[in-house]
């Protein structure tokens, strides 16, 4: 018959050369109240407050979105009572971090089976241990205790065994008042950097605006020029497409372009002229629509997406290939470079961006796209189409409104301005170098965002070495009194739970 492993004997300390003077290390255990489960279900009238492992913020460690519920109809998770101060650390993904310290309001009285409940017995403070529990330190001793790969979690015993660090009662407080001032900084550079994205987008928004109003290029106006009016533009422009189309359509029957939708229009700088893209383009059509099932190859022609198409960028990761006699099939939908391409649907509808002069042949799906003549830059027309008015336009999206389906009617007549062409480089290269700046303080922030993250670990990590704060057992020391270390102040609350178990027996009987 097998032998039963003995279970260790606590207080099981360490304390040597590695700690801080005075700090011991020892299981959770010891530093824990057990905290027994209740059945809400025998109080059928009383409403709970209830948290579950959804309702952890795990970016500011706190609770949420608790729920509510009576007792007669609590799920079968909800056994665990809580008190504020207690810390709930999650069981399940440990390396998620839904761990929160339980605030007095506003109250909560239950928590899933899946926390386990760490309630002080008074050897820690509870922020002392909601700190450490929150340290790479403590996650790195419990989440390789996890079992199960669809649905990894821990368990409450391997919890409790895990190292906790423990320093002397003043020492611990004095941690914890340095910690949260420091992270208080964190959280306001955090906070800062949390605003760059919607500030960037912003000023993007804004140089698109300015792009396709004139505005940008006022100055550069008034010391250029013009080479060829609009109008002249505009007369090439028809030349131009009459012949593209029949020289590419020669069975078919030529059509003229589009007249431009009557609408009120705002006005533009006197060398520009209100058209729309069908007279700039030979042809404005749509991708390929239809089953693409068994279609797709390891090899071959490159065919887009709607999710290749991003905001004035076309986006290579994800593309998938077509086999050459598939596409030879799709000829009104073949790309060769500096197409104008939008997203007809999804999430991205609308949209635009050039696929690339150099791409190389290639196909695509459930785009419009818009094959621009030699007075339209490419880039220009998708600057447009990705300004707040083009998208407002031509697009027919008001901000931050969805929008289901792009109509391609739209594209060909809703109105859009057109500078003369040496204007529109102009522009370009402006919208991009600009954009080019933006991104660069884009990666600053990201590279800033990354090292803020990693800064909230390291005042951690140096904080339960005892090199934040003056160690307890120093200032004694130097200022000639007695203190208690944790390995005394363990020992005291172990002889008053010993004292109060063996009374609790007395009383019994």
């Amino acid at each position: 018959m097998p032998t039963k492993r003995a279970e260790p004997q606590w207080p099981v300390y360490r304390e040597d050369d590695d700690l801080p003077e005075g700090w011991v290390e020892a299981p959770l255990a010891e530093v824990l109240q057990i905290v027994p489960n209740f059945d809400p279900k025998t109080e059928p009238d009383r409403q709970f407050v209830y948290v579950d492992i959804g309702s952890i913020d795990n970016g500011s460690f706190s609770i949420a979105e608790p729920k509510q519920f009576l007792g007669r109809n609590a799920p079968s998770r909800a056994q665990r009572p809580i008190e504020p101060n207690d810390v709930l650390f999650s069981n399940v993904r440990t390396y998620l971090r839904n761990i929160a310290l339980v605030p007095r309001e506003p109250k909560a009285d239950l928590c899933s089976t899946g926390f386990t409940v760490m309630r002080s017995n008074g050897a820690v403070e509870p922020r002392f241990l909601f700190l450490q529990v929150l340290s790479d330190g403590f996650l790195n001793a419990v989440t390789p205790e996890q079992t199960g790969s669809q649905y990894p979690a821990t368990s409450d015993s391997a919890v409790r065994k895990a190292p906790c660090l423990i320093a002397p009662l003043p020492e611990q407080r004095r941690i914890v008042g340095q910690v949260d001032a420091l992270l208080a900084r964190v959280n306001a550079a955090r906070a800062r950097l949390a605003r760059a994205p919607a500030l960037l987008k912003t000023f993007r928004q804004a140089v698109l605006s300015a792009a396709c109003s004139g505005k940008l290029t006022t100055e550069w106006r008034e010391t250029h020029p013009v080479t060829e009016s609009t109008n002249k533009l505009l007369n090439r422009l028809r030349s131009e497409r009459e012949e593209q189309w029949q020289r590419r359509n020669p069975q078919r029957k030529y059509h003229s372009p589009e007249p431009l939708a009557e609408e009120e229009l705002p006005s533009i700088p006197e060398t520009w002229a209100w058209t729309n893209f069908d007279h700039c383009a030979w042809e404005i059509t749509v991708g390929h629509v239809g089953p693409m099932k068994n279609r797709y190859v390891e090899q071959g022609i490159p065919f887009l997406r709607s999710q290749n198409v991003r905001p004035l960028r076309f986006e290579p990761a994800g593309l998938v290939f077509i086999d050459s006699v598939f596409h030879s099939s799709l000829r009104k939908s073949a790309l060769v470079g500096n197409e104008i391409l939008v997203t007809r649907s999804g999430a991205n509808t609308g949209d635009c961006c050039v696929y690339p002069k150099n791409g190389g042949e290639a196909n695509c799906a459930d785009l419009v796209v818009t094959r621009p003549l030699s007075g339209l830059i490419p880039t220009y027309g998708a600057i447009y189409v990705s300004s707040p008015e083009g998208q407002a336009r031509i697009v027919l999206r008001e901000t931050g409104m969805a929008q289901p389906h792009f109509n391609i009617g739209a594209m060909r007549v809703k109105a859009f301005p057109l500078p003369p062409v040496d204007e529109q480089q102009e522009i370009v290269r402006r919208v991009e170098s600009l954009f080019a700046m933006a991104d660069d303080i884009e990666a600053r922030m990201a590279a800033a965002q990354k090292r803020v993250e990693a800064l909230t670990q390291a005042i951690l990590a140096k904080a339960f070495r005892g090199e934040l704060v003056p160690n307890e057992a120093a200032l004694a020391r130097a200022e000639g009194r007695s203190y208690e270390s944790a390995a005394e102040l363990l020992a005291r609350l172990t002889s008053k739970r010993d004292a109060a178990n063996l009374q609790a027996r007395k009383n019994r009987g």
